[in-house]
């Protein structure tokens, strides 16, 4: 059942109609629309801005940190403090290994370029986490536990997709343009990364987060529900009494906090209404066998879930790998801190291995894998050498970032980190290059200027793309 609640959390989530009525006006912000239709006209700009063979992104988020050694660049010859217990497996593509727990990614890796490179010098979670999701630095770096806010308020990529697509369709659609789940990422004690939300381009850009676990019988969409008590007739006369409460809003009206708050209510009434948006929710309308290809799992089944809302028309899907309840503070989610081995064979490998795939096969079986982008991350990857309790710790020195679909050339690995794993070698790329390549594969030249709330311009990406992917 769909019912819409007001949450309180401060990042890309719902809104109290408090704060829709509270927070500032947005009229000065938003996308230049004259800079972006000034650099699809320039001829040498042209192939750039056209390139966009992606109509959709998923983003896979291990949060934590998956090891690069034991994923997509495994140093068999390295001594075994470095290498681990795990041996790399052959793939798709003669000479290159990955590791010998992703045995069904293995088989797809000449449809997956690896970035084996990606670097961010920051060893913090969430400082790390928040270049990984917005292109930006965090101010400082290796700060763990920041709180989101400014300095560090730069745009999501979710939020900046979903402005984005708002200047191509500027009229109300039955799904947002950008989705989270099944939950934002936090650390020990639900502290909430920066980086998640709108930022200073306002909340009406937050991508909507949806808190959910799709693997339980009971599934629903709680911040999109339509409570029991609600008839559809009902709906209705709520719908009318709040445009006329809006009317009299006078001093609301004049500041623009109305208009902001216009786009959510709406948004949020059309997905109620919709047939479209509540099929894509829909999960039990999928084969049993197809789920339990994804894995019976709340990763797993998001991962399904995000493949109906691309198939529905939703540009951006976030996918986090976030804790269960089976994740302990001192070594969760991919943070394996401790017996690094033990819990890739037991407790994420798996999953990954049967999710991620599932994903690319059913898109390719579908004919949508080059029209969406699938990109792999994690905000860093793990030390190259195992620490005294079997674990490895935080290294964002050098990690792998896969990206498949959308135009990519897969079967191929971009850039090198050294003999241990544990800085670059070669073809050093950082995130904003990984943001810029996102828009890119979606049609937006990264150089597409966004305003401030001072008008002052941004690009969307400072970064270069990476142009060997295509």
């Amino acid at each position: 059942m769909l019912r819409i609640q007001d949450r309180e959390y401060r990042l890309c989530d719902g809104l109290t109609r408090r704060e829709w009525l509270l927070v500032g006006s947005l009229g000065a912000c938003g996308l230049s629309l004259p800079a972006l239709l000034q650099a699809r006209s320039v001829p040498g700009l042209r192939h750039e801005t056209s390139f966009g063979k992606a109509k959709a992104c998923v983003i896979l988020f291990l949060m934590g940190g998956p090891p690069q050694h034991e994923t997509w660049d495994a140093k068999p010859d390295a001594p075994r403090e470095i290498r681990g217990d795990l041996q790399p497996i052959a793939s798709s593509v003669p000479g290159l290994q990955v590791g010998e727990l992703m045995p069904r990614v293995a088989r797809l890796v000449h449809k997956i370029a690896v970035l084996r490179a990606m670097a961010t010098n920051d060893n913090a979670h969430s400082s790390s986490g928040y270049w990984m999701l917005t292109g930006r630095p965090h101010q400082p770096t290796n700060s763990e536990n920041s709180k989101p806010g400014a300095p560090n308020d730069w745009p999501c990529m979710g939020a900046i997709v979903k402005k984005l697509h708002q200047s191509r369709k500027p009229h109300f659609t039955s799904l947002p343009a950008a989705v989270t789940l099944p939950e934002h990422i936090w650390n020990t004690g639900m502290l909430t990364w920066p980086g998640q939300n709108a930022g200073w381009l306002g909340r009406a850009a937050d991508p909507w987060l949806i808190h959910c676990d799709p693997s339980q019988p009971n599934y629903e969409i709680p911040e999109l529900g339509l409570p029991s008590e609600v008839p559809p007739l009902r709906l209705q006369e709520r719908q009318s009494l709040l445009a006329q409460v809006n009317v009299h809003l006078d001093t609301v009206v004049r500041s623009g906090a109305a208009g902001r708050f216009d786009v959510q209510s709406q948004q949020a009434f059309d997905l109620l209404r919709s047939t479209k948006a509540r099929r894509a929710f829909a999960l039990q309308e999928e084969p049993p066998c197809l789920r339990e290809r994804y894995g019976a799992n709340r990763f797993g089944q998001s991962v399904l879930l995000a493949r109906r809302l691309v198939e529905a028309g939703v540009p951006l899907v976030q996918v986090n790998w976030t804790r269960t309840k089976a994740d302990s503070d001192s070594n969760p989610v991919w943070d394996t801190h401790q017996k690094n081995a033990e819990r890739l064979k037991t407790a994420l490998m798996p999953p990954m291995d049967l999710a991620y795939s599932a994903l690319l096969e059913d898109l390719d079986a579908r004919g949508l894998l080059e029209q969406t982008l699938v990109v792999w991350m994690g905000e860093f990857g793990r030390s190259p050498k195992i620490n005294g309790a079997g674990g490895r710790d935080h290294w964002g020195h050098v990690y792998s970032v896969a990206l498949a679909g959308g135009g990519v050339r897969g079967g191929q690995i971009i850039g090198a980190s050294d003999r241990i794993g544990a800085y670059p070698r070669d073809g050093r790329v950082q995130p904003q290059d990984l943001t810029a390549t996102i828009f890119h594969c979606l049609g937006y030249h990264p150089h597409t200027e966004m305003h401030d709330s001072l008008g002052r311009p941004f690009p969307i990406s400072n970064g270069e793309v990476i142009r060997q992917v295509f």
